[in-house]
């Protein structure tokens, strides 16, 4: 059993439901775009700029880090909700999930903000200087990757089109 056979209950639901094409079609582009662009470039500007500060003004390294640690969450949970909205707006669209390159892009970067979270919940490893750059660098990998894949979804977004 695969992705939409599971779904295809929930997506007949919706599909029932009469939504504006549209809706379904660029609504979690629309969403996710704000959470990427707004909300992701947020967090790793406050997280940079908590790290270049250090050594220089301690008032904004409390602040830029207390930003990023309270927003960073907040990011994750609403790109999983979005993924999974994603996924669930492919299976209503009647797609491929799988032949997605942005499926896999997505995928991709909830792993490395999952992966980056757990090494923020070690506490660095006991404030481990090496856990705290990887931690720099693998979310800054994972926000460039967030831009290859809105790209991808729009160019997935624009390849099918139709009514439901």
């Amino acid at each position: 059993m695969d992705i939409t056979e599971v779904l295809e209950p929930i997506a007949s639901w919706f599909r029932g439901m009469g939504i504006p094409y549209p809706i379904v079609h660029w609504g979690h582009p629309a969403m996710m775009g704000t959470v990427i662009f707004v909300i992701g470039s947020f967090v790793g500007w406050a997280g940079w700029q908590g790290r270049l500060a250090k050594g220089k003004d301690e008032d904004a390294v409390v602040k830029n880090l207390s930003n990023h640690r309270k927003i960073a969450p907040w990011m994750f949970l609403f790109l999983a909700l979005g993924y999974t909205g994603g996924v669930l707006s492919l299976v209503i669209q009647e797609q491929n999930v799988f032949a997605s390159p942005h499926f896999w892009t997505g995928s991709v970067v909830l792993i490395l903000l999952l992966v980056n979270g757990i090494i923020s919940l070690t506490k660095f490893g006991g404030n481990q200087a090496m856990l705290r750059t990887l931690h720099a660098y693998l979310g800054s990998a994972a926000l460039s990757l967030m831009v290859i894949h809105a790209f991808l979804g729009l160019k997935l977004g624009m390849s099918f089109s139709g009514q439901l």
